[in-house]
């Protein structure tokens, strides 16, 4: 690609991560704290496309590039396949439009908001339940909101102590193993959805009749002492006790972090 080309496509580049970044397409991508960092980047590109184009206009004409070089004939080579070169006889080779295909995936990028990842993803990952560091004290109120993660560190290391008494709530997703078992399910975000892995909790008690995957519900009910394998990595699975379940549209952010 030329100077020109380049700039085209860091403007695109940089377009486009600017439009995810300043709208809520990025939680798609990456956790709700690297906002800042996107639309950093993203000025930067532009930037970056802005200072290529001007500094190609005020080039002098017939000013070589470094690397750029002519024999004594008049002939110019551009040495590398795919650049262009121009000689003496008055043709020019067109640059190998296979460079451009980079752009094809920034159009997706813009055109198409992949959606968030759900139960395909859920049943075909172990539980990324880790012992956290400590139990903060838990607030006042009844019934208690808590993230899916926050509830299974508790249920499953605390074994329910700061549960035990209190009515919570916690939404996700329905994922189900294939032997049919429904789980509650969040996803967990490190840094982009490329590390993202599930927290599962399983459902006792009042459950629907009929769950489907990927159907988003807010839970209440009660610490359950009941415990399971996940069948893909044996992690720990611990239960709810389920008092009302009631269907919920997705949330903004599907993703959540580690507590």
């Amino acid at each position: 690609m030329n100077r020109q080309a380049q700039a085209v496509v860091l403007f695109l580049v940089g377009g486009a991560v600017l439009r995810a970044g300043s709208t809520d397409l990025y939680l798609r991508y990456v956790k709700a704290g690297l906002r800042p960092l996107l639309l950093v980047a993203g000025a930067v590109l532009i930037v970056a496309a802005v200072a290529t184009v001007w500094y190609e206009f005020r080039r002098p004409r017939g000013e070589q590039r470094p690397g750029d070089h002519e024999d004594g004939h008049g002939h110019g080579h551009g040495h590398g396949h795919g650049q262009s070169h121009s000689h003496g006889h008055g043709h020019v080779h067109r640059e190998s439009w296979i460079s451009w295909l980079l752009v094809l995936p920034l159009f997706a990028l813009i055109l198409v908001a992949p959606p968030a990842l759900g139960s395909y993803s859920a049943v075909r990952t172990g539980t990324a339940l880790q012992a956290p560091w400590g139990f903060p004290a838990l607030p006042s109120g009844d019934p208690l909101k808590l993230s899916v993660d926050d509830y299974a560190g508790r249920a499953a290391f605390d074994h329910g102590r700061s549960l035990k008494g209190r009515k919570v709530t916690i939404t996700g997703f329905i994922a189900l193993d294939r032997g049919g078992a429904p789980y509650l399910t969040r996803m967990i975000l490190n840094c982009c959805a490329a590390d993202a892995q599930p927290i599962k909790v399983g459902l006792t008690g009042r459950t629907p009749p009929v769950l489907q995957p990927d159907t988003w519900l807010e839970i209440t009910g009660t610490y359950s002492s009941r415990r399971t394998k996940d069948p893909v990595n044996d992690g720990v699975i611990p239960f709810i006790d389920v008092s009302r379940a009631k269907p919920v549209p997705a949330p903004r952010d599907q993703y959540e972090s580690p507590e």
